[in-house]
């Protein structure tokens, strides 16, 4: 492989670039869009669910546990209902996603040392903010019904009431439960991806489009070193889009990066070479920009954003869709990209993954090259 020929490649396509400003401006731009966007308005955090609340009761009682909810960083009261009626239509226009019924019989249930039940509707539209907003209800009720419990024993406020049984929850990696600190990491991946197929699905097949293969064909110039020529400038503008979002993710969302830069940055650089690479074989394959672009969509975008374990646990898909998960390069990044930025592990626990990823990056950069070849024979 001559030196000077990929380099003259090389500066044939940053040539383009040039030329093509606006090109340029939206590869550097739509990283950055992504990760705003998704940043902020992305979030599985469940807080200040907005309830109802139906007072049958009217008494202290029924009130303190009024006040519990309300006292709750997790609940908004935003009505107060009189009836049924008025529950059914908050829910139903989605004012509200849940509503909490007191019955009558609330508080001369509880002074008799019966059992007192209160009533909490949900919209499952949303099941998971409705499973995790029910969970905080459960909360909040077994919080009361302690200390209602406490005071019938004639525990004083300022007592011990010892449980026989005692939870002591501790959270590793992400103490403050909060979404951004793992939804960053898999974005930086996602974008990645993306990204990086979309510069390079455009390369070959302009030059068929516009005429000017038929001339580089006849130029000393191998498959191999055009291949590479080409890619190396776009490998270069996205290890540049790398450098923003992982900057973005350190200073504009306060996300921990727990492990080694170096590390990152180099598992991103293999990564990125495959990604490239499989852009540049669309291309090759294609020969159609428009159709180019819309392959590199549908090859790159879907299957990392829904099977890459971005947003949904792998665990949780159907068996047939786990395994096809394994063909998503993007699954291990985005497992690389958590590790490192969460736990602050290394290649002692991610070398399969990098292998993995390596093996991704170098079936692809044959493919593309053979696939060349046989373009041109």
């Amino acid at each position: 492989m001559n030196r000077m020929r990929v380099r003259a490649v090389a500066r044939k396509e940053l040539f383009h670039l040039r030329r093509d400003p606006r090109s340029l401006g939206m590869a550097i731009a739509i990283p950055m869009l992504m990760l705003l966007l998704f940043g902020y308005a992305l979030t599985l955090d469940v807080d200040r669910v907005p309830i109802a609340v139906w007072d049958q009761s009217g008494t202290p009682a029924s009130r303190e546990l009024i006040s519990r909810f309300e006292g709750s960083r997790y609940f908004h009261v935003r009505l107060r209902a009189a009836g049924y009626r008025g529950i059914e239509g908050a829910i139903e226009e989605g004012s509200v996603l849940a509503a909490l019924v007191v019955p009558r019989e609330f508080a001369s249930n509880l002074s008799a040392g019966r059992g007192a039940s209160v009533q909490f509707l949900l919209d499952g539209s949303d099941s998971n903010t409705a499973t995790i907003a029910l969970g905080y209800a459960e909360a909040v009720v077994r919080g009361y019904s302690r200390d209602v419990a406490m005071r019938a024993a004639g525990v004083p406020a300022q007592g011990v009431l010892h449980e026989p049984l005692e939870v002591r929850p501790r959270v590793w990696f992400n103490a403050d439960l909060e979404s951004k600190n793992y939804i960053v990491p898999g974005l930086i991946a996602v974008i990645m991806m993306v990204i990086a197929a979309m510069l390079t699905s455009l390369t070959v097949a302009r030059e068929w489009e516009q005429g000017t293969m038929e001339q580089l064909l006849s130029t000393p110039v191998t498959p191999s070193e055009m291949i590479l020529g080409k890619l190396l400038p776009y490998f270069a503008l996205g290890m540049l889009d790398v450098v923003i979002a992982v900057g973005m993710g350190e200073f504009l969302f306060q996300v921990p990066l727990r492990g080694s830069p170096a590390l990152l940055f180099g598992m991103a650089a293999v990564f990125l070479a495959g990604a490239l690479s499989l852009g540049m074989l669309i291309s090759i394959v294609t020969r159609s920009q428009l159709l180019a672009t819309q392959m590199a969509m549908v090859l790159t975008f879907l299957p990392s954003f829904l099977l890459s374990g971005f947003v949904f646990a792998i665990g949780n898909m159907p068996g047939a869709i786990r395994a096809v998960t394994y063909v998503i390069p993007s699954r291990y990044l985005v497992s690389i990209l958590k590790g490192i930025y969460l736990k602050g592990i290394g290649l002692s626990v991610l070398w399969g993954e990098a292998m993995l990823l390596a093996g991704f990056g170098v079936t692809v950069v044959l493919l593309a090259n053979r696939k060349f070849q046989r373009k041109l024979a």
